[in-house]
């Protein structure tokens, strides 16, 4: 529902556990999920006249560079979460995108190919999470994407707490948050939102709880400051994207921010062997010289399959360390869910019942769709190791850049790289018709005359 409408009143719940006057909500996370979940809580219940004490803890100052304001993403804000954050009243501020990305980049070891946005208007953000890689200046407020996101819970009502969760224990039927040196605080709702690179699960350890943590792999993130001008000459204004046939990488790119480069690997436990072998790649080299130690680098790890049970009474699990979009739209699953979560905390209950008859859904909803996105991905695996499909697919992409029409590929690849649409929109598209008939004609053409697709011929 878009801000500025009315809510409908709630609705009576069969469930006891509901939240009065005065409750209070803690959230262990100040990310996306948590700032989302802190902002739609506090309007929601705000509209309906319901007063809630909401504390965020977060220890990270998202005004300081890398490590200590960092929350270890590729930083891309898909145009379709621009638009529906449009719709809530969300705009994301000018100082917030490091640079606005108009096209994508397809590299691979048989050539390269400019994709455009379908609308040809620069609707993908490249943001940074905290104020920026490790040498970046200090004080830059207004650079973080989820410094801002904090700033509009804070502005609902919010306060946020920068310290450390140690522990959250269960006491006559609530829970208490505990921080080192400091006694227990009891609340009425706990939200978990602190992804999964921070030990979520360590924090309820003796609850006996039905959750499970996500199944996670590790990435890989690496910065390179080449200046303004440096990152105008070699990447642009595009996302490059690299389909090569490294054995366990699944996805590689690199985004423009500002004056940096970044490079962002996705795959099965990326160690250094592979990210060795995709530095030496000669696609790479072509498009990015990179030095040899980047000046800010991190390995976070991503979940690729959703946690089981991920809410209790008066107990949530929001965004990654409960269920997050595979390997794209991370932030998108984010907003999703912790919407559906606040809708169900003020016009529903807080008992395990409620989240699972109103929240499970949204997260359902995401698992079901990262089932279709582990077949593309299969699929894509397999267009990685046979050079003739790479081929098929770059002559595609570039016969439709050039022409007029329905770039179905294109549209494919785009969505695919962007994380803009689902999963199950994509394999639709993908298994049309008239798609199949052109790619099968691509393929043929590719196996009888093996000719490479160079940048130079599809540029624009």
């Amino acid at each position: 529902m878009r801000s500025g409408q009315p809510w409908p009143a709630p609705v009576e719940s069969p469930s006891e556990l509901r939240l009065d006057d005065g409750a209070r909500i803690g959230v262990i996370g100040g990310g996306p999920a948590g700032s989302f979940f802190s902002y739609f809580l506090l309007d929601m219940a705000g509209r309906v006249g319901l007063d809630l004490e909401v504390d965020v803890y977060e220890p990270r100052d998202y005004t300081r560079p890398a490590p200590y304001g960092c929350n270890m993403c590729g930083g891309i804000v898909s145009e379709s979460l621009v638009q529906t954050l449009a719709t809530e009243g969300i705009i994301l501020p000018p100082e917030t995108i490091e640079r606005g990305i108009d096209s994508y980049v397809l590299h691979t070891d048989v050539g390269s190919v400019r994709i455009g946005t379908p609308t040809h208007e620069m609707r993908i953000a490249a943001v940074y999470r905290g104020a920026g890689p490790r040498d970046a200046a200090e004080g830059s407020a207004t650079r973080s994407f989820d410094g801002y996101l904090q700033k509009l819970a804070v502005g609902k009502g919010a306060r946020v707490v920068r310290e450390r969760v140690s522990n959250v224990e269960r006491t006559n039927g609530r829970f208490a948050v505990k921080r080192k040196g400091a006694d227990p605080v009891s609340y009425d709702l706990v939200a978990v939102a602190t992804g999964i690179n921070s030990g979520a699960k360590t924090l309820l350890d003796g609850l006996d709880l039905s959750y499970r943590p996500p199944r996670a792999t590790k990435t890989v993130i690496q910065e390179y400051r080449l200046g303004e001008e440096g990152v105008r000459r070699t990447i642009g204004t595009s996302m490059h994207v690299f389909l090569l046939d490294i054995r366990r990488l699944e996805f590689a790119a690199v985004i423009p921010k500002g004056e940096y480069a970044t490079i962002c690997l996705l795959g099965e436990d990326i160690d250094k062997a592979l990210v060795d072998d995709f530095l030496s790649s000669a696609p790479l080299r072509r498009c990015l010289p990179v030095a040899e130690q980047p000046p800010c680098h991190c390995s976070p790890r991503i979940a690729v399959q959703g946690a089981f049970r991920p809410y209790d009474d008066r107990l949530l699990f929001i965004g990654d360390c409960g269920v997050t979009r595979l390997y794209k739209d991370g932030i998108g699953a984010a907003y999703r869910t912790a919407k559906a979560a606040a809708k169900t905390v003020v016009f529903h209950g807080v008992a395990a019942a409620d989240f699972e008859r109103h929240y499970w859904p949204a997260c359902y909803a995401i698992t079901k769709d990262n089932t279709l996105g582990g077949w593309i991905f299969s699929a894509t695996r397999l267009v990685q190791r046979m050079r003739f499909a790479r081929r098929a697919i770059l002559r595609m992409v570039a016969r439709e850049q050039r022409e007029t029409g329905m770039p179905r590929m294109s549209m494919i690849l785009w969505d695919l790289f962007s994380g803009s649409a689902p999963y199950r929109d994509i394999l639709k598209r993908g298994m049309h018709p008239t798609f199949l008939a052109r790619l099968a004609g691509d393929l043929v053409a590719a196996l009888a005359v093996p000719q490479d697709v160079h940048q130079e011929e599809v540029a624009r």
